[in-house]
């Protein structure tokens, strides 16, 4: 039983390193050093947090990061400066609660301690740059006090019940492996999109013809999607966004034919996985949206859903306009023609 309460305590401290270190090390070594806990015959190294120094130090470093967490994109900084900061320290907790064990034991426990922390660091890092997509600064602010509470809230289940802790952390760790890989697809795109933004020329200067190649690997896709075999007006490269049957921040095309009508077609690789969705856009309107990081196309229905949103980077301003305007004259090409109002015929009037 003791074991499991020491890989407990571990899991805890590891995990909420990742997520806020300076946090975490401040408030352990308060609640040592006013005695609210006694590590002195489980966890002696521990001790060390309690030190005054220590205490000052990690509370100056977490008031700088109170306030530079709640800032979009200063946030995001703050966690690329601690990408190993905060494994590090992770790694330094777990070697401390196993209280001197053999080298062995010590170099292993701190590589995963430190994996731990870099997991919990990662979804972080990625949920704020997903969030910092958004111009309003309040979801970071919500998100940074969330953070803090979850810190405070899982020392206290630490303190009162490390087996507890040790399912609990469990759990979480477990669904970051199920989340992660849509929270760092996210992240990707985010990264993606700022790279674009400070490498690319200025949009004016860009390319403004629409291409009409695909990449022979989505053959096999778009023809799922395309069983007329109709050649392809045009194929614009950008990134989906979560909707109905079509799923979020992946890397592909979306795709017109030269038969006219109001279909699309987005289609894409994503691993061995090939996507290909067909866009019925009947009663869609289209509207062109800059955006901070991006050019976005809209298409929405004023009486439906889903809303399909297609992301381009900001230097391709000229492409999109250009598929705004295609989509523009294939809405309007699919649109009922007016019907003409019945002549009434005036009666003949006898002489």
């Amino acid at each position: 039983m003791q074991v499991l309460q020491t890989l407990g305590v571990a899991l805890g401290l590891a995990s909420l390193a990742g997520l806020n270190l300076y946090l975490t090390v401040f408030v352990t070594g308060l609640a040592i050093q006013q005695q609210w806990v006694d590590v002195s015959q489980s966890y002696p190294e521990l001790a060390v947090l309690a030190h005054p120094a220590v205490l000052i130090l990690s509370g100056v470093l977490y008031l700088l990061q109170f306030f530079a967490d709640k800032v979009p994109w200063v946030d995001s900084l703050w966690d690329a400066v601690h990408t190993f900061i905060r494994p590090i320290g992770g790694a330094f907790l777990v070697v401390h609660v196993l209280d001197k064990p053999d080298p062995t034991i010590e170099v292993i426990a701190a590589l995963l301690a430190g994996g731990v922390a870099l997991t919990t660091h990662s979804v972080k890092a990625g949920t704020r740059l997903v969030a910092n997509h958004s111009p309003e600064p309040f979801s970071n602010i919500a998100l940074s006090l969330g953070e803090d509470a979850l810190v405070v809230g899982g020392l206290f289940l630490i303190k009162q019940d490390p087996f507890l802790a040790l399912i609990v952390f469990s759990v979480l760790l477990l669904a970051i492996g199920y989340l992660g890989p849509i929270i760092f697809r996210g992240a990707r795109v985010q990264l993606w999109l700022i790279w674009k933004k400070i490498a690319s020329p200025a949009a004016d200067k860009l390319e403004t013809k629409l291409s009409r190649d695909l990449p022979h690997e989505l053959d096999v896709a778009f023809f799922s999607v395309n069983l007329e075999r109709d050649p392809i007006a045009w194929a614009a490269p950008c990134i989906s966004t979560s909707a109905r049957r079509l799923p979020g921040n992946v890397f592909g095309f979306l795709v017109a034919t030269e038969r006219p009508g109001p279909k699309l077609a987005f289609v894409a690789k994503r691993g061995w996985k090939q996507i290909a969705v067909e866009l019925d856009l009947t009663g869609y309107q289209v509207a062109h949206e800059p955006k901070f990081l991006s050019e976005n196309v809209v298409l929405h229905h004023l009486e439906k859903k889903p809303r399909y949103i297609f992301l381009f980077a900001r230097g391709q301003r000229a492409i999109v306009k250009a598929v705004v305007a295609s989509i523009t004259g294939r809405l309007a090409a699919s649109l009922p023609a007016p019907e003409e109002p019945a002549r009434i015929e005036e009666p003949a009037i006898s002489s």
